[in-house]
């Protein structure tokens, strides 16, 4: 149907056009997977002769100076500041849950119209 409404309004078909592959596209790579942890550049220079290079060698230029020696209970102050403030979260935390909690099962016996939703705390006479 759309073929002739095309051909009566004088219209040709409209083809779309795809690129003309050429063989530059269709490069196939071999892999070939690393056999040691250095970067294939840099084969060379491990191959020339009096080069030697270990892996202590290469970490000791990250390796920062003590200034001081490592204070252990100003570590430990520091590890039980940490803990307590992680306690005090968690418990506010489920406080707050626990509270918004009881909000809501009292706003819910309020909206069904009922009116005994408030709690009555009775403490004994003695």
């Amino acid at each position: 149907m759309l073929n002739m409404i095309a051909k009566r309004s004088g219209l040709a078909a409209v083809k779309t056009q795809r690129p003309i592959p050429s063989d530059d596209e269709h490069v196939v790579l071999k892999f070939r997977p690393r056999s040691s942890a250095q970067p294939p550049g840099r084969r060379d220079q491990q191959t020339q002769p009096g080069h030697v290079q270990s892996a202590a060698s290469d970490l000791s230029r990250y390796e920062r100076p003590r200034d001081e020696p490592d204070d252990f209970r100003q570590r430990m102050l520091a590890n039980i500041a940490a803990f307590a403030f992680t306690v005090a979260l968690t418990a506010i935390g489920i406080w707050l849950a626990m509270s918004i909690a009881d909000l809501r099962k009292t706003q819910d016996c309020v909206l069904m119209g009922r009116s005994d939703c408030a709690r009555i705390s009775v403490q004994p006479r003695g």
